[in-house]
């Protein structure tokens, strides 16, 4: 399936997200716009940063999966 397809069901969510050039990132997904995906990133003790990537720089994204504490 596509990750355009995935945005709708993810968001507030945590998500990982590969990027094209072989990178990745993860964060909250928190929306879309003007063809950016919105991803709030953890920075340092208390700062985080809504940072925005271009679709064409995106490979896939996944939700992060459920914790199995045994």
């Amino acid at each position: 399936m596509p990750w355009q397809y995935k945005i709708s069901s993810l968001i507030g969510l945590p998500i990982g997200v590969s990027l094209s050039n072989g990178q990745g990132t993860s964060g909250i997904l928190c929306g879309t716009s003007n063809g950016k995906l919105l991803v709030l990133e953890y920075l340092y003790r208390t700062q985080f940063a809504l940072k925005q990537y271009d679709f064409y720089m995106i490979q896939d994204i996944n939700g992060f999966p459920p914790c199995q504490i045994e």
